[in-house]
């Protein structure tokens, strides 16, 4: 039954704007301290590395909690689920600015929003497949995406700002604040559901979380995608993550460093709106996947090798629209081919990679004194490892949803 004949209810952006809001506030927090690295360790008392370990606990306890948060996203439903997750952001985000120069404290803080992160970001899928038409899903996908960069960009920008005229005191309590205030926005106007579903039962009949994991790990698609996310979010997070000895290495100047992280951040917002509405537009799926697999291997491969600030912005660009946009039309894809599998737990699983992708500038930074000091080696065999991941995709299937919507296509054409 085509889905005009569902009922597509206003109220679903409501939902939407509100789910955004603490996706952006939980970015916020992860990436808070990572630009006044330096003020925090002073005001703590602590090492630069014991500041850096408050933003990398966010990587280490999303693995084990991924799971346990994709299951409660599909038994309990979207809204009790990412609730739960919202309140823990919610109290520790007020704890750590209850207690501003208290490094133990903080420690305590950035576990518990860290616990409560995987909530938020394994219901991406389960939000889209819920309360928007199938033709709409990778949109949305791309828009909440959105407020994944906008978080990390408020961050980014607004930190050292706040700091210099609040003090770490002034800006942890400003964070907090405006946590508490987007969670309780959430909690007031979020439904798991809309009063009837958005399409026909065969798009919405789920599985069994356990049953649908099985299904998932017997599928190639899903280990192929899984590789390319692997690959292309290790190289997002290298260059986010070691900008500073790389800009040295490069012989770029600091502000040249933060400005070309600027642009990828922004190249990859464009790219994670532009993408995702194509695909819907063209009802192709794999194609555009590839479009930014290959696209990320000259990208990389330039960053590389080039020479010139100037040069190395139009490689972040190619880098950020590729890499980063295709990444939520890789996670809808996903919640597609696994289908009955339920979204949380197709979301958990991409999510996951996308996490276990630090593990990649752990190594590089143990293999740049292997190749004298340097990360071009490392980025080289990155560039290979994309290609090859883009090769192995070659032969992954279509997404089901894909042929179903061309087949419809064509029989209301010909009607």
């Amino acid at each position: 039954m085509p889905e005009q004949d569902f009922k597509i209810y206003p109220y679903r952006w409501v939902v939407l704007a509100v789910f955004m809001l603490i996706n952006i506030m939980v970015q916020v927090l992860w990436i808070c301290y990572a630009p006044i690295a330096s003020s925090a360790a002073v005001s703590y008392g602590v090492s630069r590395e014991s500041v850096d370990l408050l933003a990398n606990l966010f990587m280490l306890i999303y693995i084990p909690v991924s799971f346990p948060a994709a299951w409660a996203i599909d038994h309990f439903g979207f809204k009790k689920a990412v609730g739960f997750g919202a309140i823990l952001m919610a109290v520790f985000g007020l704890l750590r600015a209850l207690f501003p120069f208290n490094y133990s404290v903080a420690l305590i803080g950035s576990i518990g929003i860290a616990v409560g992160q995987p909530f938020l970001l394994n219901a991406f899928t389960k939000l889209a497949a819920v309360w928007f038409p199938q033709k709409q899903r990778a949109t949305i996908t791309g828009i909440i995406f959105l407020a994944m960069f906008l978080g990390i960009g408020v961050g980014e920008a607004l930190g050292p700002r706040l700091v210099d005229a609040y003090h770490i005191a002034g800006m942890q309590m400003i964070y907090g604040g405006a946590t508490l205030a987007a969670v309780v926005l959430f909690l007031i106007f979020a439904r798991s559901k809309p009063p009837t579903p958005v399409g026909p039962p065969e798009t919405e009949a789920r599985a069994l979380v356990l049953d649908g994991l099985k299904k998932m790990l017997r599928q190639r698609e899903v280990y192929f995608l899984s590789f390319a996310l692997f690959i292309g979010s290790g190289i997002v997070n290298a260059v986010f993550t070691l900008i500073d000895g790389f800009g040295r290495e490069k012989g770029l100047s600091i502000d040249q460093g933060v400005t070309l992280t600027v642009v990828l951040l922004a190249a990859g917002i464009v790219g994670s709106i532009a993408l995702p509405v194509l695909s819907d537009a063209i009802r192709q799926r794999k194609t555009i996947i590839l479009l930014g697999i290959f696209g990320a291997v000259p990208a990389t491969l330039c960053l590389a090798m080039g020479k010139g600030f100037h040069f190395e912005i139009a490689c972040f660009v190619l880098l950020g629209f590729c890499i980063t946009g295709v990444t939520p039309l890789a996670y809808q894809y996903g919640a597609e081919i696994t289908h009955p599998a339920p979204e949380g737990t197709s979301n958990g699983i991409f999510a996951l990679v996308v996490q276990a992708s630090g593990l990649l500038i752990v190594l590089m930074d143990r293999l740049k004194s292997a190749f004298h000091n340097s990360y071009i080696p490392s980025l080289i065999g990155l560039a290979v490892m994309i290609a090859a991941s883009g090769l192995l995709f070659l032969v992954a299937k279509e997404s089901p949803e894909m042929h179903r919507r061309q087949a419809e296509r064509q029989r209301v054409s010909g009607a």
